[in-house]
C-alpha cells in the first residue's frame, strides 16, 4: 500500500507538469516542469522525502531499462549517423568535460560558502 500511496504522489506531480506544459506557453518538457515542482516540494518541506523515497528509488532502479529501445533504435538509421558519427563523438566529449567542469566548480563554490557560513 506504501508503493501504491508513493507512486500517486509521484505521478499526481507528473501531471500537474504536464498541466503547466499545456498551460503555459515556453518551450519546456512537463517533466521538467515536474522536477522542478517536486523539487520545490521537497525543498519547502510540503512534501517529506519519506513520501516518495521507497517508489522513488525503484524507479530510479528501473531507469536503464528504459534506455534500450532508444539505443536498439539507433541501429534502425545507422546510414545516417555513420557520415557524421566523429563529430558526434567530438561534441560529446567536450560537452562532457565542459558539464563535468562546469558541476565541480559548482560544488567546491557552493561547499566554500557552506564552510564560511559555519565558520561564521
Amino acid at each position: 500500500m506504501k508503493y501504491i500511496k508513493q507512486l500517486t504522489i509521484i505521478l499526481g506531480i507528473s501531471a500537474i507538469g504536464e498541466f503547466l506544459n499545456f498551460l503555459l506557453p515556453l518551450p519546456i518538457p512537463a517533466s521538467i516542469y515536474a522536477l522542478g515542482l517536486m523539487l520545490l516540494l521537497l525543498c519547502t518541506g510540503t512534501l517529506k522525502l519519506s513520501a516518495v523515497k521507497e517508489t522513488s528509488a525503484l524507479l530510479l532502479d528501473a531507469m536503464p531499462i528504459m534506455f534500450i529501445p532508444a539505443a536498439a533504435g539507433i541501429i534502425n538509421y545507422w546510414d545516417i549517423i555513420k557520415p557524421i558519427l566523429i563529430p558526434c563523438f567530438l561534441i560529446l566529449i567536450v560537452t562532457t568535460v565542459i558539464v563535468m567542469a562546469v558541476t565541480g566548480i559548482t560544488t567546491q563554490a557552493i561547499i566554500k560558502r557552506k564552510e564560511s557560513k559555519d565558520n561564521a
